[in-house]
């Protein structure tokens, strides 16, 4: 799931695939409980009760392995297609949402004399599918940006071309974005971040582990120069890489990054150019159309030292690392040469991926990550029914009532921290299913013949909405994902939880599966994005959505003794060997699932209103719970992927957020029978317990 946090420097997002990883090695065909219907658009139940008895391991004690107990022959049996660096639950979901809004734009595409948003659906579907006129065209849509590129001979007109990519191809030292303004959140405000690198992350320039990365990204930066036509692209790879690895060794660290205290610095202009001399911040603001507002900084002794290394950067690299950070951003929309290398570095090299996904895949994608809402709206209609709203309404209620309970029942809490906690979750917004109203796309131009042009105008289009924000109130309604999405998210300023139509399918939810699956499902999913509004960063905002100190600094003490613990747990979690899991960097993560899971147990047995929970297929009330738990997170990586989520993602691999959580929960040792001397068991005076 995704916690929306945007005040510090970057925002703290994953996408549904990327949360979910395991250990296991692919060996034969998936089992018959994953194949998908003939139907693609239907959804898969997950058996007759919700779960997936078949993809069990029983040969294994749940306290030896929960995971394998309760995913073993699902997860030994699976195949992480060729063109995916990952499979599971999420990507099973995902891919039905896909064919789902597949279905919609074949429709509209296939629409002749098709109006409003059915044209721009399909004709910006139609000129991705145009594969005969990207040939023809090969690098001449490149031609104005590169020129404009080349006329840029002073730091002040290249510093007003990197603020005018943030609405166009091209990349800048330093990105930016709008969002609500973390202390006075009724208002928007402009946050400016690190960045400059094409990497993942700096440690992929600076970890000897990465080096062959690092030497295939520099052949893939000639490469994309050389498609170009940028000369001397050798020695400008080599150019560009030493200047990317100077700014990586500038920059801050992901965990840096967490704090969002640190990364919330206002400065006007004036300031910042005295804070980072050697960089032309007014040329910058003035291109991303930011020069009448100041900046919140995220990393300021990170920018002082880039704002120096821009300023002793020649020009010529200055323009070369422009060139191929445009050229490599529009690649994907280009010819075949330039799709090709960008996904033989992206996908292959980085990530492990053997093969390219279909077009008709990729343009679906590009479709619905451009004209998200227009999608969204038509997806709804279609796949989303209102009694399925109305049922993950109850349960959210359910758990909102369940933590208003755990917060009461704490026993390292002040009541005085307490009474600020309740008022806090008392004015949780809750955001289901879809937006209440459609964003308005009318103004946006959409081509069937110019791919680059609709990129283009739909980048521009978007951050000239963004910018119109600023001063202006604040839109309580706005979405931060679309109704497509297999996702979910808390944003602390607005202190709300939203759950996209998408996520409300099996086997996080199904409104025919037993009860405590769901609860274990989507419950857990519901109580992950409320704890998250107490996580180590989520529990600096207030009840209004500021980031504020509201705590009593006992309070504050007793729960960094508890967070440090549960990342001291984390970082012994090996996913492959000598890659250890970061439990600084995945804090907030793992907070969020041992709190979501305890208040999804909660709401679980308050559900049952003093009654037995009924006993299906042998098993019990919480070990249906708990297996409808693991099965959300039952998933395979490829070894490469999974090496930069532990280096750049702040989610732990998905199988120790089924392994990791459950050892913290009593009731799974009562569940299961698991003893001293089983190899999860933890002494119940070492189990963390936060929320």
């Amino acid at each position: 799931m995704k916690r929306i946090l945007l005040s510090a420097a970057a925002a703290l997002a994953l996408s549904a695939a990327a949360g979910a990883f395991a250990l296991v090695h692919a060996a034969d065909p998936v089992p018959a409980a994953a194949t998908p219907a003939a139907d693609p658009t239907a959804a898969v139940r997950m058996g007759p009760w919700g779960f997936d008895a078949a993809g069990m391991n029983r040969k294994v004690a749940p306290g030896e392995n929960f995971v394998s107990y309760s995913s073993g022959a699902y997860l030994d049996n699976l195949v992480i297609p060729s063109d995916r660096v990952s499979w599971g639950s999420f990507n099973v979901l995902a891919e039905l949402s896909n064919a789902r809004t597949q279905a919609i734009i074949d429709r509209a595409s296939a629409t002749k004399d098709a109006t409003g948003e059915a044209q721009q659906i399909g004709s910006l579907y139609n000129s991705f599918m145009d594969e005969a006129r990207l040939e023809a065209l090969g690098a001449r849509p490149l031609t104005a940006d590169l020129a404009r590129i080349r006329a840029a001979t002073t730091r002040e007109a290249q510093a007003g071309l990197m603020g005018r990519t943030q609405g166009a191809f091209g990349a800048s030292f330093f990105g930016s974005y709008i969002w609500q303004d973390a202390k006075a959140p009724t208002r928007y405000a402009a946050y400016v971040s690190q960045g400059g690198l094409g990497l993942p992350d700096r440690d992929y320039y600076l970890d000897a582990k990465f080096a062959d990365k690092k030497t295939a990204y520099r052949a893939h930066v000639a490469k994309i120069l050389t498609l170009a036509g940028w000369p001397d692209a050798g020695k400008a790879a080599d150019a560009i890489l030493a200047l990317e690895t100077r700014i990586a060794q500038a920059s801050w660290t992901k965990v840096e990054q967490r704090d969002a205290d640190k990364t919330y610095n206002p400065m006007t202009i004036a300031e910042l150019e005295k804070a980072a001399p050697g960089f032309p911040w007014a040329a910058w603001a003035k291109g991303a159309g930011l020069d009448k507002t100041r900046l919140i900084v995220g990393e300021p002794s990170a920018f002082t030292k880039i704002a120096a290394i821009f300023g002793e950067t020649p020009i010529t690299t200055l323009q070369a690392w422009q060139a191929f950070h445009t050229a490599d951003q529009a690649s994907p929309y280009l010819s075949k040469a330039f799709s090709d290398a960008n996904f033989e570095f992206y996908g292959k090299t980085l990530s492990g991926q053997p093969e390219q996904r279909a077009r008709a895949k990729r343009g679906s994608s590009l479709v619905g990550g451009n004209l998200g809402e227009a999608v969204g709206k038509l997806y709804v209609a279609a796949y989303f029914p209102a009694e399925s709203k109305a049922k993950m309404e109850a349960l959210v209620n359910d758990l909102l009532v369940a933590m208003k309970g755990r917060i009461d029942r704490l026993d390292w809490m002040s009541a005085g921290t307490k009474a600020k906690a309740q008022a806090k979750l008392a004015t949780f917004t809750v955001k289901i299913g879809y937006p209440d109203k459609w964003r308005d796309y009318s103004a946006l131009e959409i081509r069937a013949d110019d791919l680059y042009g609709n990129i283009e105008r739909t980048n521009a289009f978007n951050w000239a909405y963004e910018t119109a924000k600023l001063g202006k109130p604040v839109d309580r309604d706005e979405w931060g994902m679309f109704p497509q999405t297999v996702n979910a998210y808390y944003n602390p300023t607005l202190n709300e939880i939203v759950f996209p139509a998408a996520i409300l399918q099996p086997p996080f939810f199904d409104p025919d599966a037993d009860p405590a699956i769901n609860y274990g499902g989507i419950g857990a999913v519901i109580g992950h994005e409320i704890s998250h509004g107490f996580d180590d960063q989520g529990a600096k905002y207030d009840a209004d959505g500021s980031l504020r100190d509201w705590w009593l600094p006992a309070d504050i003490e007793q729960f960094k003794s508890r967070t440090t613990q549960l990342g001291a747990m984390y970082g012994k979690y090996e996913p492959l060997p000598g890659l250890f899991v970061n439990g600084d960097l995945t804090m907030g993560e793992n907070i969020g699932d041992l709190g979501g899971i305890l208040i999804a147990l909660d709401a679980y047995h308050l559900s049952l209103e003093g009654k037995p929970a009924p006993v299906i297929d042998g098993f019990s009330g919480d070990q249906r719970f708990f297996l409808g738990f693991a099965q959300i997170w039952r998933a395979r990586y490829r070894d490469d992927a999974i090496k930069q989520q532990v280096v750049a993602d702040p989610h732990s691999p998905a199988y120790f957020r089924a392994y990791g959580t459950v050892r913290n929960v009593d009731a799974w040792y009562d569940a299961f029978n698991v003893k001293e001397g089983d190899p999860m068991y933890v002494k119940p005076s070492d189990r963390v317990r936060i929320w």
